[in-house]
């Protein structure tokens, strides 16, 4: 069965109660990004929704290797798995807006390797060395903690082939056009061939742009910076994009070098003045529930065993309302189309 899980910024005096709702509604995971300028920080707002929640997975949507010492990270997602009685998901990737905003450079997919092998060893409860010194989480001891799955987010051809090499869990961060979706999925399954790792030891997933409302010119409208911020993805500095289909080569293009960083995740963004309707339309799941199903459908058929939504939100500021409005927004999907799945 497909699981299905919302992306949703931490927000004090709103996370737990709206994790509440989220739970109701029937997601099975919560994922809050882990960016500290722009919004609050994940794991203490995580641990106040493990109270007001029972069956609800619980993670980070997603952290990264480079703001964060990995026994930090894990220390963190270690105590956050023994508060929720053992539903944490970590979700990690590269680092994006996380890095660009205290002016240092995003993980490499090397760094990122490393990153998740050392945070696996560590809520596994082993013994690591760090240039010479033997280090694990002591607390361990006293205290045992189930394992963190850890779930790689990933967008080229490089980052998708290591994350099937280490991965608990993978996520794709390509959009939501099928073809994308194919690419991407084909590219872990040559992976999973080459090395010779079973398919059923490795779920995997994608974050799906995804706004569902009756007006599919304003599911359209409340799709555009989401379709913005994961097109940037696919046109990071220094990304390839040969593997890009033309539909997305120009804008990625134009991401390297016009991408709106202040106002990433933000619908004033400038660089959504080149994401025209019929994009957003082609790489995001936009429209009244019937065409949500339809498109979703087509995904899932590719082999995904779960979909983390990346939705829109009808409410700019300020920054709890926001979140609020966007999980409301997100009802119709829960109760109109994520049905259809079970």
């Amino acid at each position: 069965m497909t699981e299905f899980g919302i992306v949703m910024e931490a927000s004090p005096g709103y996370t737990a109660k709206l994790a509440r709702e989220i739970e109701a509604l029937g997601f099975d995971a919560l994922l809050c990004p882990d960016t500290q300028n722009l919004s609050p920080d994940p794991f203490g707002q995580l641990a106040l929704a493990a109270q007001t929640t029972s069956r609800l997975k619980l993670g980070t949507g997603v952290t990264n290797p480079v703001t964060r010492d990995a026994a930090v990270t894990a220390c963190a997602l270690a105590t956050l798995q023994a508060e929720s009685n053992g539903r944490v998901l970590c979700g990690i990737g590269r680092g994006d807006s996380s890095a660009a905003h205290i002016g240092i450079k995003n993980g490499t997919t090397a760094q990122l390797r490393t990153f998740v092998q050392r945070l696996q060893a560590y809520t596994r409860g082993e013994t690591i060395d760090r240039d010479g010194t033997p280090s694990r989480l002591r607390w361990f001891d006293s205290l045992p903690v189930a394992p963190v799955p850890i779930d790689v987010a990933c967008t080229g051809p490089q980052t998708i082939r290591m994350a099937v090499d280490v991965g608990d869990r993978i996520s794709f961060a390509v959009g939501s056009a099928p073809e994308r979706i194919k690419w991407a999925m084909d590219t872990a399954l040559a992976r999973l061939a080459e090395t010779g790792r079973s398919r059923d030891s490795l779920r995997i997933g994608a974050y799906v742009n995804l706004v569902c409302d009756p007006d599919e010119q304003r599911a359209i409208a409340m799709g555009r910076m989401i379709t913005g911020m994961v097109a940037h993805f696919a046109g990071m500095k220094d990304a390839p994009l040969d593997h890009l289909p033309p539909q997305l080569k120009s804008i990625a293009a134009h991401m390297q070098s016009g991408y709106d960083m202040k106002r990433h995740a933000q619908e004033e963004g400038e660089h959504l003045s080149v994401v025209p309707d019929d994009f957003v339309d082609w790489f995001s799941i936009c429209g009244p529930p019937a065409k949500c199903r339809d498109r979703l459908q087509q995904l899932v058929e590719l082999g995904l065993d779960h979909v983390y939504q990346l939705g829109g939100s009808p409410v700019a500021h300020p920054h709890g309302p926001r979140q609020e409005a966007m999980v409301h927004q997100a009802r119709l999907f829960a109760t109109e189309v994520i049905p259809h799945f079970r």
